[in-house]
């Protein structure tokens, strides 16, 4: 195909606003599925995908469209992840392409994570085709919405397009559209070949599928290739496209999208945003600077039945094959046994790694409490600094000169009646109020207000709990919610320990503000007592903060009654038998194990 008749174009949207439902329209247009095989959300294959509605996973497919001018075009679509977690992939998603969709609801006009991408597809020069879907729907403001985006966005209202992906109404001359506004990619004939890599997966039989989109050059089979920023060389095992299934091609050439099968074992040799070259007379300069995506969240994954250890590891070995973006490092709890303390790139990621975990792996797992990544610098000569993700390395306080945690810019899109209950609750957990700005139209029923964008910053560790639930509540699920990285800032961090019959549990500790502890080690106790159920003996839960009580509760004994044989008689006998029941009980305490129920870890996750 000449590079004149390609289209490299991606759909990028809040999350629900259409983007899967539209690539299903695109397909059954061109032809690329037969009618009988087409399905909802068709690009979304992963169960869970078309469970949740969402997607998680970038796709690529290649559509031969047949446009009014009698050309035939090359349309290279790429459907993009929606949500926050998967940012990253977005923006590698972006590189690949020239022109991209912007997909906005007509019923709840442009949200935080509309104006996240756009801006995002804004910095990577890509020709924007904004559209209104959904204005089929009885609740429709189109007028309104078209509005909006002209006032925040500034396109004009002409280059506006109003469709329905479930109806296909609008839609083919959308396609026509894309056809006239999207460039056609450009490439540099002197330049060896290279490819950006925007996902991969593992095959059982092929090794490690990289997706790819060629920037110069060609690719066949058989050729030997090297990644420039992982530094590791392969072949080009099988070349192909996806037309949706992989199809075998003798090559991929430049301005195509395609996969290649390199064989390779591991996916994470094979990451995200890398560029891949020849291995002898290849390029040294990368399509775009890599970085890896870093691992924002952290949480212990610990099995419910010690036996289960070994599937657990089994288990967590091969999702990772398939998902680049997973850390794991083993680690033990005297109270929960062996797991792993696992890296994830937000709260959702973890939430589907562990359902995965539980659904693909038939397991049952216990999660500790989420937390974020803090540095801390040592005192001494040298001032040595480390990364600490699991609270059990945090260092004596004593031996700390400088503790700092991550910071990120929370951008809030909410009706203004809203406004004053978000502030008292952001600024209660130590977050700064930043600007308000006001979007002009209110596309909620009732006197709500019109929308306006808060924008706040906040540590990132009080969005690992119930932020995202507290956000939606206050709001009456009115909000929407996108937030970003800023970097790291100093902090009077210490580390809470909470105690179980004197036995420090790991997966209960917190790093927090020194001002917080006796409020949380509070919340806490109280939460465990409730959960935890008594035993033979009282049980001591004790939240701790440099070997000082600031909490504590007792779950009190189950008592048998031994004096209930004794009916009268002397006194003296009765107190015997009391008196050995609790030395009974001392001595039971001192050997005894407190069994703590998985209720009570998905309790302390809820708090605040």
């Amino acid at each position: 195909m000449k590079e004149n008749n390609i289209r490299n174009f991606c759909i990028i949207a809040h999350i629900d606003h259409g983007k899967s439902t539209l690539a299903d329209r695109f397909i059954q247009l061109t032809g690329a599925k037969r009618e009988s095989e087409i399905k909802e959300q068709s690009l979304d294959s992963m169960e869970l995908e078309r469970e949740r509605g969402i997607t998680i996973k970038a796709k690529a497919i290649r559509l031969s469209y047949k446009a009014q001018s009698d050309q035939t075009y090359e349309l290279n679509l790429i459907d993009t992840p929606g949500h926050v977690d998967f940012s990253y992939e977005v923006s590698r998603t972006l590189a690949a392409c020239e022109g991209a969709i912007l997909v906005v609801d007509a019923t709840q006009g442009i949200q935080a994570q509309t104006l996240a991408n756009t801006y995002l597809a804004m910095e990577h020069n890509l020709e924007i085709i904004p559209v209104i879907n959904k204005v089929d729907l009885p609740g429709a403001e189109p007028e309104r919405v078209m509005n909006e985006i002209t006032e925040v966005l500034g396109y004009n209202q002409k280059d506006i397009m109003l469709i329905s992906a479930k109806t296909g109404l609008g839609v083919p001359a959308l396609i026509e559209e894309i056809v006239k506004r999207v460039p056609a990619p450009t490439t540099n004939e002197s330049i060896p070949f290279r490819a950006l890599i925007f996902d991969s997966h593992y095959d059982s039989y092929k090794g490690v599928m990289a997706y790819l989109r060629v920037k110069d050059g060609v690719v066949k089979r058989g050729d030997k290739l090297r990644l420039i920023g992982h530094g590791s060389d392969m072949e080009a095992i099988e070349v192909g496209y996806f037309n949706p299934e992989p199809t075998q091609a003798s090559s991929i050439s430049s301005g195509e999208v395609g996969y290649i099968a390199t064989g390779l074992k591991n996916v994470s040799e094979v990451r995200v945003g890398d560029t891949v070259t020849l291995k002898i007379g290849g390029s040294n300069q990368p399509i775009t600077p890599y970085n890896p995506a870093k691992p924002m969240v952290f949480a212990g994954i610990y099995p419910t039945a010690t036996d289960d250890f070994g599937k657990l590891r089994e288990a967590i070995e091969k999702l990772s094959l398939n998902d680049a973006s997973l850390s794991y490092i083993m680690e033990q709890s005297p109270l929960l046994g062996n797991g792993y303390r696992c890296g994830f790139l937000g709260l959702l990621h973890m939430d589907i790694v562990v359902e995965r975990l539980e659904r693909e792996f038939d397991l049952s797992l216990v999660v500790t409490t989420p937390g974020s990544v803090f540095k801390v610098t040592l005192k001494g000569k040298d001032q040595q600094s480390q990364e600490i993700a699991n609270p059990a390395y945090w260092p004596d306080q004593s031996t700390i000169e400088l503790a700092e945690e991550p910071w990120v810019r929370v951008s809030i899109i909410t009706p203004s009646a809203f406004i004053g209950t978000l502030m008292e609750y952001i600024i209660n957990l130590g977050g700064a109020y930043i600007r308000t700005d006001y979007m002009g139209h209110a596309l909620v029923s009732g006197d709500l207000g019109e929308r306006v964008d808060l924008v706040f910053e906040v540590p990132l560790r009080v969005m690992l709990t119930t932020f995202y639930d507290q956000i939606k509540s206050r709001t009456r699920g009115y909000a929407s919610l996108d937030y970003e990285v800023l970097g790291y800032r100093p902090s009077n961090l210490v580390k809470l320990e909470i105690l179980v019959n004197d036995v420090a549990v790991d997966a209960f500790a917190r790093i927090l503000p020194y001002d917080k502890t006796t409020e949380a080690g509070k919340a806490l106790v109280d939460s465990l007592k409730k959960n935890i159920p008594r035993q033979l003996y009282q049980v001591p839960i004790q939240a701790v903060v440099g070997g000082k009580i600031v909490a504590r509760a007792d779950i009190s004994a189950k008592r048998k009654d031994v004096i209930a044989k004794c009916y009268g008689g002397d006194i003296t006998r009765k107190r015997k038998l009391l008196e050995k029941q609790k030395e009974g009980k001392k001595k039971m305490k001192q050997i005894g194990r407190v069994e703590v129920p998985r209720e009570a870890f998905f309790e302390i996750m809820k708090i605040d």
